[in-house]
């Protein structure tokens, strides 16, 4: 199976919360294929509550990810989401698109906290 962690499953490890920890220690016994990309990275690695020995546990998660950057496709399918999502009134996160639209590419599923922003964007999520 294949899974794309949004930055909320990364924050939350780093933080030491069991429900993300047990996600992911989960995850990578299965075996599965786990991904990043541009947008998780950057989010992740900005993230305000880190020290630097939270940066050093952040990065070396993500080192042990496959990194795949967003393509045009991916783009510009997270701009049909954005603009379909502004003429409903809802929120038009760039961020969550853009993540929405690289597991749409590939075929994977968001592992996330935060459900509700990528399943109305008819993204398959997993949650902890």
């Amino acid at each position: 199976m294949r899974y794309l962690l949004d930055s909320t499953l990364l924050i939350d490890h780093a933080n030491r919360e069991p429900a993300a920890l047990a996600m992911l220690r989960r995850l990578f016994e299965e075996g599965h294929d786990l991904y990043t990309c541009d947008v998780v990275t950057c989010e992740t690695l900005s993230f305000g509550g880190a020290d630097s020995s939270d940066l050093r546990h952040i990065e070396s998660l993500l080192d042990a990810l496959e990194f795949v950057a967003l393509g045009p496709s991916a783009a510009r399918w997270a701009g049909s989401s954005r603009r379909a999502r502004h003429r409903a009134g809802g929120k038009r996160a760039v961020g969550d698109a853009l993540i929405a639209g690289l597991a749409i590419e590939l075929g994977a599923v968001v592992v996330t906290r935060n459900v509700r922003d990528f399943t109305r964007q008819g993204v398959e999520t997993l949650t902890y």
